[in-house]
């Protein structure tokens, strides 16, 4: 029963995640990146934190995998943030 809970809370959240996100104007996509960022950050903090009090070698390697998707997921919206502030900028 509890997987079942599981899948029905997954599949709602990745519907209302996908709906809200559909519905945001372009113009907000740049202030949300960096707020995504943020969250990252603190993402990055619980995975250093976790991995250091885990307890055993699969729940470090567990941990050192969400740290490295953290870190990538960290520097890409800020990739694409940059991206995106240079599209605002005027030509010379």
């Amino acid at each position: 029963m509890d997987v079942v809970l599981q899948i029905v809370v997954f599949a709602a959240a990745t519907w209302l995640g996908y709906k809200v996100i559909s519905e945001v104007p372009s113009l907000l996509h740049t202030p949300l990146m960096s707020g995504s960022n943020a969250i990252s950050g603190v993402t990055i903090l619980g995975s250093l934190v976790s991995t250091a009090l885990a307890v055993n070698y699969g729940s470090k390697a567990l941990g050192f995998v969400a740290i490295v998707m953290a870190c990538i997921n960290l520097v890409g919206g800020f990739v694409v943030t940059d991206r995106m502030l240079r599209m605002f900028k005027r030509q010379e």
